[in-house]
């Protein structure tokens, strides 16, 4: 459910609490959740735009952070970690866009993502991206170095690994926002079966054909889920297939698949981690109480034609900063 006892319960009027959202996952999910045939008074979809300033209000009047940062793909299949698994994202690059590694989207989403950047910005709502480094990294550096408790908004289940005694992860799974779990500890163990901190474990064992990852032959789900618990990580579950003592639900088969495949599975581990340590321009900033550039942000609107999203978006703000 999106209500969360955990908020309501550990949250004083004064304690600071930080939205992390994955703007790309989000931004993406409007487009495909509205009709292009909502537009712009220019004619030009405006779907992807009209959802995502609805979303961010929704989360704000739902959640009551003292301050949000919308986190930003400044790259979003970073060299170093194609050097590491030649396969990541490959699926994701556009043919006309081999070259340059661009990313294939649809025609109408481009402009939409630079007006969400531009009308965040006028806004005074921080954008953080990082050059060499995904949204992903932004968020685990922003939720590890801050302050108070932080709920990460992803359609991205790798983020389960921030799980932790101050931060949940709100999947963007399932429907509307209404079905979206918000993941603690406890929740993200009953649904994966590993504790978050082993989720990258799992994900490496098991692959993931989202990111281009291939994880080890014949290593479902339930099989990568025994193993971590068994042995804890993947350090223990690689000293296990050296072993010739291992029990089950490590056999033979599955030592010498492990085994051959150890380097592969090293860097994809790599691959899988979150950056933590990113150099961040400091504390996310409270919320606004006022846009950062009104002029710039009517004109915006207008051009877009989502006047009534960004009134409702500032009232949502200007609501938290009256109750702090």
């Amino acid at each position: 459910m999106l209500t969360s006892q955990w908020h309501t319960a550990a949250m004083s009027p004064r304690q600071r609490s930080t939205l992390a959202l994955d703007s790309a996952s989000l931004y993406y999910r409007s487009f495909y959740a509205l009709p292009e045939k909502m537009t712009a008074p220019d004619g030009r979809p405006h779907n992807a735009v009209r959802g995502f300033l609805s979303t961010i209000t929704r989360l704000v009047d739902t959640h009551h952070p003292t301050a949000l940062v919308a986190c930003w793909d400044a790259d979003w299949r970073p060299a170093w970690r194609v050097d590491l698994v030649p396969t990541y994202k490959s699926h994701r690059v556009a043919e006309e866009g081999e070259g340059s590694g661009g990313e294939a989207e649809p025609e109408s989403l481009g402009p939409q993502a630079e007006a969400i950047a531009d009308l965040l910005d006028a806004m005074g709502l921080p954008r953080w991206g990082v050059a060499e480094y995904e949204a992903d990294d932004v968020i685990g550096s922003v939720v590890t170095q801050g302050a108070g408790n932080s709920i990460v908004v992803t359609g991205d289940r790798d983020l389960v690994q921030l799980i932790d005694d101050r931060t949940r992860v709100l999947l963007t799974v399932n429907g509307g926002m209404e079905k979206w779990p918000l993941l603690d500890s406890d929740a993200a163990r009953e649904r994966f079966g590993v504790d978050p901190a082993a989720y990258v474990d799992l994900a490496v064992l098991r692959g993931d054909p989202s990111d281009g990852l291939p994880g080890v032959a014949g290593i479902g789900a339930k099989t990568a889920a025994a193993l971590v618990l068994a042995f804890g990580s993947i350090d223990g579950i690689l000293d296990a297939a050296r072993s010739a003592s291992a029990t089950r639900p490590m056999t033979p088969r599955l030592a010498a698949s492990l085994l051959e495949n150890e380097d592969a599975i090293r860097r994809a581990r790599l691959v899988t981690s979150v950056v933590r340590d990113l150099n961040l321009p400091g504390l996310v900033p409270d919320l606004p109480d006022a846009p950062r550039d009104p002029r710039v942000l009517s004109a915006l609107a207008a051009q877009w034609g989502v006047q009534r999203q960004v009134d409702e978006l500032l009232a949502a703000l200007r609501r938290q900063t009256v109750d702090e």
